[in-house]
């Protein structure tokens, strides 16, 4: 909302716990992998908040989630110039979020369109970006590029499968072990 002015009171101090969550370490980070992971031809953003996220507005972060797809596969169709209409720029925002979603982000890891468009909530960016490395990183699908140590590497399920054999055998064990019924 370019016409929106200061914040009083309660939205003042709502909007000030917000920008607290911001994390100026984490933000180096993420620029060095996203870096790393599309080329130097993005560039490098300005230091702080309102660099970061004129940086990722700016094509960045599409380029970012097209780089995690196979070659030939683009989910967000970038034009050769940006559009300068608002409502077609928080589209391009909402067809990166799709974009995350589809490689497998969960909703609640995802930003909305104006946190990132209006600087609203960079520090929900950050997450989103965060939940993006980590599942590029779990993913290991040949995609993912820098140091895997940047993002945690989610849990992956590892099923089991035990015989009947196996069942009654620990059914006899708990038995054992438990002792006999005590009256209370």
């Amino acid at each position: 909302m370019a016409n929106k002015g200061p914040s009083y009171g309660m939205s003042c101090e709502a909007q000030s716990r917000i920008e607290k969550k911001y994390d100026e370490g984490l933000e180096e980070r993420l620029v060095e992998w996203i870096i790393v992971q599309y080329g130097p031809d993005v560039g490098c953003p300005d230091r702080g908040r309102l660099g970061f996220q004129l940086w990722l507005k700016n094509g960045v972060i599409h380029k970012l989630v097209n780089s995690l797809y196979p070659d030939g596969s683009t989910p967000v169709n970038l034009p050769e110039n940006l559009p300068s209409m608002v409502f077609k720029q928080m589209g391009q925002v909402a067809q990166f979020l799709k974009a995350a979603e589809d490689y497998g982000v969960t909703k609640t890891d995802m930003f909305q369109t104006v946190d990132l468009f209006e600087g609203k909530d960079m520090a929900a960016v950050q997450r989103t970006l965060m939940a993006l490395g980590s599942l590029a990183v779990t993913k290991n699908d040949g995609h993912y590029r820098g140091d895997a140590n940047w993002f945690m590497k989610k849990a992956q399920e590892h099923k089991r499968e035990f015989t009947d054999s196996q069942l009654q055998e620990e059914k006899h064990i708990r038995a054992a072990t438990e002792g006999p019924p005590r009256l209370a």
